[in-house]
């Protein structure tokens, strides 16, 4: 058996084709505008999600609590402090002796009152919260997993009550 290898004398053997090279950097331009592009809705996104949960003691003592965030400030609305201009609620939120003026946009109506537990989502501005979004009333979730926190805003509100 003969191993040896063979020389092949065809000199009139085309030569083989090369594919010319493909341009492959629009493939990757488009990669990175994909990639560049989900990471800022992603980023937006995630700004936007964050709502930190303070109580109006804890608005510019506590971290991530200060004006630099949208805030979420739970309180107890102030006796006698609520007023209606036609456009525009504004009342003083109240919790653990630390009080704060809200000037939320708009009606709240349903079970504002005087004397409830509040949420309120919304930004500090000079001193007072501006409201664009107010809960009364809290789901069986967050109940749930926040009865520490309702319980004190009750209590806020029982003594909010009791007062002439």
């Amino acid at each position: 058996m003969d191993l040896s290898p063979r020389a092949t004398l065809e000199a009139d053997a085309p030569a083989p084709v090369v594919p010319p090279k493909r341009k492959r950097w629009p493939i990757f331009v488009l990669l990175a505008c994909v990639l560049i592009g989900g990471g800022v809705i992603v980023t937006k996104f995630l700004t936007n999600a964050l709502n930190y949960y303070c109580n109006v003691d804890e608005v510019n003592v506590k971290a991530n609590c200060d004006a630099s965030h949208n805030l979420r400030v739970q309180g107890t609305v102030a006796k006698g402090t609520v007023q209606h201009d036609g456009q525009a609620t504004k009342f003083t939120m109240e919790f653990n002796g630390k009080q704060m003026p809200v000037v939320y946009e708009g009606e709240p109506g349903g079970l504002f009152k005087e004397c409830i537990p509040v949420v309120v989502d919304g930004t500090l501005k000079d001193g007072v919260f501006i409201g664009a979004n107010l809960e009364v009333k809290h789901s069986n979730t967050y109940v749930a997993e926040n009865q520490t926190r309702l319980s004190e805003a009750n209590q806020e509100a029982s003594v909010c009550s009791l007062q002439p």
